[in-house]
């Protein structure tokens, strides 16, 4: 699966997903675009997943017509969020084209 990964979003998971293939928004030299602009950028490149931690996304962005799924990570911290990889692992391999999943992140 071709994962996009959103400037919050702690770059350790990345190794959690190993079987895809996982670019974040700077490495696509995207780190400028705004979330509406990011979105379709991802889409027009084919990406299936987008992975972020900005949890006003929801409210910010029209998603009824997104082809992208998308993972909202409620946390920002990465020791929050290592012990979940397994949980949020599972989650992206159930996404289905434009899904839209919150995953709940303890403190």
């Amino acid at each position: 699966m071709k994962i996009l990964f959103d400037q919050g979003t702690p770059a350790p998971l990345r190794r959690h997903l190993a079987e895809h293939m996982v670019t974040t928004a700077y490495e696509a030299g995207w780190s400028n675009l705004s979330n509406g602009d990011l979105l379709d950028a991802a889409e027009e490149a084919g990406y299936q997943v987008f992975v972020t931690t900005d949890q006003n996304l929801r409210y910010q962005q029209n998603l009824h017509k997104r082809r992208i799924a998308i993972v909202v990570l409620l946390s920002t911290s990465w020791p929050r969020i290592r012990p979940r990889v397994t949980e949020i692992r599972e989650v992206i391999n159930g996404m289905s084209a434009g899904g839209f999943v919150e995953v709940l992140i303890s403190s």
